[in-house]
């Protein structure tokens, strides 16, 4: 019997040169979002994520701290799957490049390289970015600083073991015309697409000045260029290794999408499918690059000293606050500017107003007037059949990346439920009509829990919490409806301040 093909989600490796936070957080909550609703569906998934520990970078923290580079890493690394853990992410595999097995696989996937001359050696002289550890062309420097990170890039000259990229503009532009998805969102494919037909160049692959790194198995004074070696984490998580693939592998390959942010989609987009046909491995079905959250503008970094703690907001908040505002407040796709003046905004707006009011108000009565029984499906409510029907259109948006359109549609609902209790006014049916008061509260209880479902990808706590005293997964009429606290409890106007968080 074959092995059903998982449905296979990546976020990148986050390099541990530094603590996480939200900026970090956003691509693996994404992938979260989209595995959770895959998995309510049935759907089998593999979820990974991990850390990318090697490089000049981590030589030097490492140094200056006094300690060995492995020590710094499995420091860092454990902070970020302590965020993941906070945030309520469930992945199922963390990898690091630090890992024996991936170790291995990098190795082998370079020989192999080495002996179909996709692989060759030279000296290589270029403009060098220590903080990407990447190298740029004088007409890709903003003021002859790094695009990214703004800073002063360095002349670098060195022997190095060159990829034959060039080999590869035709074959990935063919690609990108047969699979129009694969660069996503398309607005952002045209850029890649043009750098392709401009002509690719050979690029570095090793370093020799570079001793924390994967050494070449056959020419053990060059390691592995930290970026080649990170991008192969997607295909050794997976379970290859040219010399001996893991059974794994057919069963979880090819990916069916990588998440990264814009400014690693060149390498994702261009070097790393050229990577996979020259080992003849197949393509990842889907590259999609997300923006940046900003602060004032600036890309979110600990370096630039603007970035916000995830532990502190989810402290303050709750996590599932912090899960809904990331993805309600900017379309999945775009850069969006993260306050916490416009995060406080939506928290009293949204969440304890709009939802956690409507919930408290249906429970509490639901409490007081269904006989102490929460009811079975209502055979003939307009306004059920009405939500359900929505549900179609709520998972195609979710599938599509589509976060906030998505929520923005449950939030129709949550609005619709809000109207229609204030229209039917079910205070005023107690004294007046008993009976259309329970037929009313029946279905306002099957309504809230379709809501909870919509919810479960984005806010699971907050969802688990509303099926509880909604009865869900127990038997029919057996479950006593329960005054409730509120769901998200207001919060009073917070004082604005720098957004740093020590």
């Amino acid at each position: 019997m074959m092995n059903t093909k998982k449905y296979y989600i990546t976020t990148p490796l986050y390099y541990v040169n530094d603590k996480p936070h939200i900026g970090h957080a956003y691509t693996t909550l994404a992938a979260d979002v989209l595995a959770r609703h895959l998995r309510a569906k049935d759907i089998p998934v593999h979820f990974q994520t991990g850390t990318d520990e090697h490089g000049s970078n981590i030589e030097k923290i490492a140094r200056e701290k006094g300690i060995a580079p492995k020590v710094w890493c499995d420091g860092i690394s454990a902070d970020f799957r302590n965020l993941w853990k906070t945030l309520n992410i469930k992945y199922d595999y963390f990898i690091r490049t630090t890992d024996a097995a991936h170790e291995a696989g990098v190795q082998a996937v370079f020989e192999q390289l080495i002996k179909s001359g996709d692989i060759y050696p030279g000296s290589y002289e270029g403009l060098y970015c220590s903080s990407c550890e990447a190298f740029y062309d004088e007409g890709e420097l903003k003021e002859k600083n790094c695009p990214v990170h703004a800073r002063p890039v360095e002349r670098v000259k060195e022997e190095t073991y060159f990829f034959r990229l060039s080999k590869y503009g035709d074959a990935l532009l063919a690609h990108y015309e047969k699979h129009p998805d694969f660069l996503s969102p398309r607005y952002r494919s045209q850029e890649l697409i043009n750098f392709v037909k401009s002509g690719l160049r050979d690029i570095s692959v090793s370093r020799t000045k570079v001793a924390w790194g994967v050494p070449v198995r056959s020419d053990p004074k060059h390691t592995v260029y930290v970026w080649f070696d990170a991008l192969l984490n997607y295909a050794t998580g997976a379970g290859y290794n040219p010399e001996h693939n893991s059974p794994d592998f057919p069963v979880l390959w090819p990916a069916d999408v990588h998440l990264v942010g814009k400014e690693i989609f060149r390498f994702h987009g261009v070097i790393w499918p050229a990577m996979l046909m020259a080992l003849g491995v197949e393509l990842p079905r889907k590259v999609y690059a997300h923006g940046w959250w900003t602060i004032n503008g600036d890309k979110m970094s600990k370096s630039r000293g603007n970035y916000i703690r995830a532990e502190d907001v989810v402290r303050d908040y709750g996590v599932d606050a912090l899960r809904y505002f990331i993805f309600r407040e900017v379309p999945f796709g775009q850069d969006g500017d993260f306050s916490m003046e416009a995060f406080h905004r939506r928290y009293n707006a949204d969440l304890a107003n709009d939802l956690g009011n409507l919930f408290s108000r249906l429970m509490n009565m639901a409490a007081k007037y269904l006989d102490h029984r929460l009811p079975e499906k209502p055979a003939d409510s307009e306004i059920f059949r009405e939500l359900t029907s929505w549900t179609p259109e709520i998972h195609r948006r979710i599938e599509a990346l589509q976060f906030s359109e998505a929520l923005e549609k449950i939030w129709q609902g949550v609005s619709t439920l809000n109207r229609l209790v204030d229209t039917k006014k079910p205070w005023a049916l107690a004294k007046t009509d008993p009976a259309a008061l329970k037929s009313f509260l029946h279905e306002m209880v099957w309504c809230l829990r379709l809501l909870a479902a919509w919810l479960d990808p984005f806010m699971p706590d907050t969802a688990s919490r509303m099926h509880l005293q909604l009865g869900v997964g127990r038997t029919a009429g057996g479950v006593e409806p329960q005054k409730v606290p509120p769901l998200f409890p207001r919060k009073q106007e917070e004082k604005t301040g720098d957004p740093k968080n020590n």
